[in-house]
């Protein structure tokens, strides 16, 4: 598995989900998802539409940990939501909250290629990408905001303050800064 970064720069999130946006509300909702909630793809990919339909919180069973997670959804996920629902012509509350072309669950790489492409044909500068690139923003941008890495720790779940950090590169990002700012 590759390392990926988080998009650090909010422009460059705002970029991708404009792209986003003009080119699929079902892409834009996941690219949110993953952004706004921290969820890995998976849990994302294997949500169906009774898990969000006129929901104000989730409750999922994480598929890495097989822990059980709740969370609320901010409002702006929760627009996105009744707006693809709106759009969608699957309505049964069963059914796969995001279908591939083939009309089964959609695949992870699918979204690797769409973040990709936006990316790419945006030409951003934000290292390496990937479907973990989401988790990675979300957590990189709450950290900045609340700057409380034992919450973030426990909405991630990880072990332990360092692994979370470095998770989200703030280590590495706080090394390079003391370097370019450190004569003697």
């Amino acid at each position: 598995m590759n390392i990926v970064e988080p998009i650090r720069r909010k422009e460059d999130i705002t970029k991708i989900e404009h792209f986003l946006a003009e080119t699929s509300i079902r892409n834009r909702l996941i690219f949110s998802f993953g952004i706004n909630t921290g969820l890995r793809i998976s849990d994302i990919l294997a949500l169906d539409i009774v898990d969000v339909k006129n929901k104000s919180s989730i409750i999922i069973r994480e598929k890495k940990t097989g822990k059980y997670k709740k969370f609320p959804l901010n409002n702006k996920l929760k627009l996105l939501i009744d707006e693809y629902l709106e759009n969608n012509s699957v309505q049964r509350l069963n059914a796969p909250l995001f279908l591939g072309d083939k009309g089964s669950r959609m695949h992870r790489s699918i979204v690797y290629r769409f973040i990709n492409d936006a990316v790419n044909t945006l030409k951003l500068e934000v290292g390496a990408i990937g479907t973990h690139t989401m988790r990675k923003t979300f957590g990189y941008h709450h950290y900045k905001q609340f700057n409380d890495i034992a919450l973030l720790q426990s909405i991630l779940n990880h072990s332990s303050p360092s692994i979370t950090l470095r998770y989200i590169g703030i280590s590495q990002e706080e090394i390079d800064f003391s370097y370019k700012n450190f004569e003697l």
